[in-house]
């Protein structure tokens, strides 16, 4: 479940409030949606199924599925595991929604460079975007558009790479520490939502509990990030949580 919290609240952008981009890549799931009922179902059916408990999944939030099952599962299991995961949550996209200030992100961002980089599968980001009713970005870079996921840079790269950017010039807007550590490497900057990780595991140019905590300028081919004040900030999350 989401961890925003109206009492934690950023006051400054840090190095992000005098830059300007030139793209900006948002992570899907925990960013711009919240799957997380649906993504504990399914894995919790799948844990149940290959004998694993909770524990043994923890630390692979934001990376690909695939990944996950080679990280927990001997060889042999490997391929049925993989199979079964992309079924059950292909199955389960119930009690999707769009998270605080998504909309109005990509709203204020049309007609600029930005992207979606997750690690979802092509059907399964399509599936999730299409149950939030989120009118996604036209640069949708998922798990089978790379050979290397999350936390390797490859997927932030390769959205740099569609847009047409240099990937030193993309903001890069996370939940996951793993996701993170991929904008990073790929030379990104860096900015960390509190929606699913607690901000003291995130390490990020700057946090903010959600999107609806700051706003967009796009002027030509530069973007730049501006923080919301805080009374607007809660009114906005307040209404997003309603929704």
């Amino acid at each position: 479940m989401p961890t925003s919290n109206f009492k934690e609240r950023t006051v400054s952008l840090g190095r992000l409030a005098d830059e300007a981009f030139e793209a900006v890549i948002f992570d899907l799931d925990g960013t711009l949606i919240d799957s997380t009922p649906a993504v504990i179902r399914s894995w919790t059916i799948w844990a149940g199924e290959f004998g694993l408990g909770p524990m043994d999944l923890l630390m692979h939030h934001g990376t690909p599925s695939a990944s996950v099952v080679r990280a927990v599962l001997p060889q042999d299991l490997q391929d049925a595991a993989i199979r079964r995961i992309t079924e059950l949550e292909l199955a389960d996209v119930q009690d999707i929604a769009v998270l605080p200030g998504a909309t109005e992100a990509l709203a204020a961002l049309v007609g600029a460079r930005n992207a979606i980089a997750t690690s979802c599968t092509v059907p399964l980001a399509e599936a999730r975007i299409a149950s939030a009713q989120l009118q996604p970005p036209t640069v949708l870079v998922t798990a089978d558009d790379v050979v290397n996921g999350k936390p390797h840079p490859e997927p932030f790269l390769e959205a740099a790479r569609r847009l047409g950017v240099d990937p030193r010039r993309c903001l890069v807007i996370e939940d996951a520490p793993k996701g993170l550590e991929a904008a990073k490497a790929a030379g990104c900057f860096t900015l960390a939502l509190v929606t699913t990780t607690p901000r003291e595991a995130l390490f990020a140019d700057a946090i903010v509990n959600d999107l609806s905590e700051v706003r967009f300028e796009a002027d030509g081919a530069r973007i730049r990030l501006k923080l919301l004040d805080e009374p607007a900030a809660a009114l906005r999350q307040a209404a997003g949580m309603k929704t």
